[in-house]
């Protein structure tokens, strides 16, 4: 996958102040009030930053988290992933692989059998239904 390098003014110019915040700063979305927690219609989220395909509705799942969570992504290599020791803690973060924007974290409370919960910012996503 070809990657997409902006520099800041670029991503300053293209994102909304929100989305920059989440997706360039590594911003994190309130819960249970961001646009895609309870959204459970059919179809494909993509990174809001550069339109790379990332998840599909029928790897969502209701965590009760307040943040969208999904089993898996569309594929392999859709996502990377990051050490993230941030806030006193040691956690994965999962960024965009095309244009490494921060889209929330990696936790292993999910459902079986692999666990992995994607719990992502609405923010970072654009929802298209099918």
């Amino acid at each position: 996958m070809d990657k997409q390098n902006k520099s800041d003014q670029e991503w300053l110019k293209i994102l909304t102040p929100e989305q920059y915040k989440v997706l360039r700063e590594r911003g994190t979305d309130p819960p249970f009030s961001n646009k895609y927690n309870l959204n459970h219609d059919k179809g494909k989220y993509f990174c809001a930053g550069c339109g790379n395909y990332l998840f599909d509705s029928q790897q969502k799942y209701d965590s009760g988290s307040g943040w969208p969570s999904f089993t898996q992504p569309c594929e392999p290599g859709a996502v990377e992933f990051v050490d993230d020791f941030s806030y006193g803690m040691q956690r994965i973060e999962v960024v965009c692989a095309k244009c490494e924007g921060h889209l929330g974290h990696l936790f292993n409370d999910g459902p079986e059998p692999a666990r992995s919960r994607y719990c992502i910012n609405s923010t970072s996503l654009n929802f298209q239904s099918s």
